[in-house]
């Protein structure tokens, strides 16, 4: 090797020790710092954060919570049937327009469509059977799917014949 290589390398050297030295106190006067200056928390940040991990819901347990969850179900009802669904109208092409098309029309959860091949079969296990089934629900064993008053509990069971009976009048 050369002298000025040799000279070069020595004066690199020292300079990479001298940014080393210097990036180590760096380091010990911010660790001094922090460790010496105590954090500030914003009343806000502390109100946020308590927010943000607080429960989501509540947890029921025994005969206490069965009885909550009992009452809490009954009124639900009570509510929904205090309510009359499309004015108390019968008119079951109404209610149909309204609340059972996005199904029967496009057969949705199996839903059948209104055409005899849907309903022959139903249709002769009689009217009361498809009255029971459209008011309390029905789950087939083709998967098909049938929510309580078509998932409108606000619906009276008159209501509830008068729809049926218009899409067994409207078949085709």
């Amino acid at each position: 090797m050369r002298n000025y290589d040799l000279e070069f390398l020595k004066r690199f050297s020292m300079v990479i020790a001298l940014l080393m030295a210097i990036t180590l106190g760096l380091i010990l006067f911010a660790a001094y710092l922090h460790t010496s200056i105590p954090p500030e928390i914003s009343p806000q940040a502390v109100k946020r954060t308590e927010q943000r991990i607080a429960p989501a819901g509540a947890v029921y347990a025994g005969s206490t919570g069965a009885a909550a969850q009992a009452a809490a179900k009954a009124a639900a009802l009570a509510k929904a049937a205090s309510q009359v669904a499309y004015g108390g109208t019968t008119d079951g092409k109404v209610i149909f327009d309204n609340l059972c098309t996005a199904c029967h029309t496009n057969g949705v959860g199996n839903a059948p469509t209104l055409d005899h091949s849907h309903w022959d079969a139903r249709i002769a296990q009689g009217k009361d059977t498809l009255y029971k089934h459209a008011v309390e629900g029905y789950t087939g064993p083709d998967g098909g799917i049938m929510p309580p008053k078509g998932g409108n509990p606000a619906l009276t069971e008159e209501q509830i014949h008068a729809t049926v009976d218009w899409m067994l009048a409207n078949l085709k």
